[in-house]
């Protein structure tokens, strides 16, 4: 039986998350450990400045005073002897499509996971209606998950169209579309009058073409991105190069 760890960044009370401990549950060894509270947008940071509270609750489930990657660590590298062989984050409530991976609390749990040497998988419903479908698909993936061999460092984006699973088209293997530039910040009043910001809503896409997760979704497909933490381009290195060696030096 597999030793499945799950988090989320929507918090340890989310549905989501209740919902894919549900689907899962029976067919492993699980362990849940999230942040106590809604923690979207965490990306991958992590708290260094205070020791962190792991918390026991009713449910089974553990809360974290922290960040998802808190969770994660704490996780694997905590108080268990046992470490887990897959790491699933989710499921998000909303879809973590393109530049979305960059923020994503959901997805730095499960790239926590994959840091730390384990198998991960991010999965986010691209609304809050359907989860029993992202459950589902969750259920699958999971089960399949030990006959697929990733490189080192990557792990599997996933995202659910918000529709009945009957009306579920299959699953593709996508790349990351990106969006347009971020739009202007929403200007506010406090109740004291003084200036706030609200960051705004996504902008429109500006890559969205039909190997692109944003299709997928928009077709009813399921999207699965295989993703990797090396930032670097590497295609440009030798571009960068030349332009050094062409610099004057002191």
């Amino acid at each position: 039986m597999r030793r499945l760890l799950l988090s989320n960044d929507d918090g340890v009370h989310a549905p989501g998350l209740r919902v894919l401990a549900q689907a899962l549950e029976g067919h492993t060894r699980l362990r849940v450990v999230a942040p106590d509270r809604d923690m979207s947008g965490a990306s991958n940071s992590l708290t260094l400045t205070r020791p962190l509270a792991l918390t026991s609750l009713d449910n089974g489930f553990y809360s974290v005073d922290g960040t998802p990657a808190d969770c994660v660590y704490l996780g694997v590298n905590g108080v268990w002897e046992e470490k887990p062989d897959l790491v699933i984050s989710g499921i998000n409530h909303g879809g973590n499509l393109g530049d979305d991976v960059l923020y994503s609390g959901t997805v730095a749990a499960a790239m926590e996971g994959r840091n730390l040497g384990m198998a991960a998988i991010a999965i986010s419903l691209c609304g809050q209606r359907h989860f029993d479908t992202a459950g589902r698909v969750a259920a699958s993936l999971v089960g399949a998950a030990q006959n697929l061999s990733l490189p080192p460092r990557s792990l599997l984006n996933v995202n659910v169209p918000d529709l009945p699973w009957s009306e579920i088209r299959g699953f593709r293997v996508t790349r990351l579309g990106y969006r347009g530039p971020a739009s202007q910040p929403i200007h506010v009043k406090d109740p004291r009058g003084r200036d706030r910001y609200w960051i705004a809503a996504v902008s429109e896409n500006a890559d969205d073409g039909p190997d692109t997760d944003f299709a997928a979704i928009e077709a009813s497909f399921v999207s699965i991105t295989p993703l990797h933490t090396d930032l670097t381009r590497h295609a440009t290195l030798n571009d960068v190069q030349g332009w050094l060696d062409g610099l004057s030096h002191v």
